[in-house]
């Protein structure tokens, strides 16, 4: 289904050096890719949505409680530089 060409001219447009041994490799390999995916095509998916995975997935997050840290002495103590009650961070934006 890809030849020997086809592998070099992609392996030249992702800027990969191969080997002649890694072109035959990749020319079998790709060449399987691309039979599965003309299998696929065989299927009926017209009663499918489109989706962007194949299962459902939901992220796991816990609750956002907003809570006071206990000893802002010691949080101010750890900084690096700190100016009065503030942490002190470089300048990064120009005026």
């Amino acid at each position: 289904m890809i030849d020997l060409e086809q592998v070099r001219k992609v392996a030249l447009l992702a800027r990969l050096a191969l080997s002649p041994e890694e072109e035959q490799q990749l020319t079998g390999q790709l060449s399987s890719i691309l039979e599965y995916v003309d299998h696929l095509s065989e299927l009926d998916t017209e009663a499918v949505e489109p989706t962007t995975r194949a299962i459902d997935l939901s992220n796991v997050t816990r609750p956002d409680h907003l809570e006071p840290f206990g000893d802002r002495e010691q949080m101010l103590n750890c900084a690096p530089d700190r100016e009065g009650d503030f942490f002190k961070v470089p300048k990064i934006l120009e005026e």
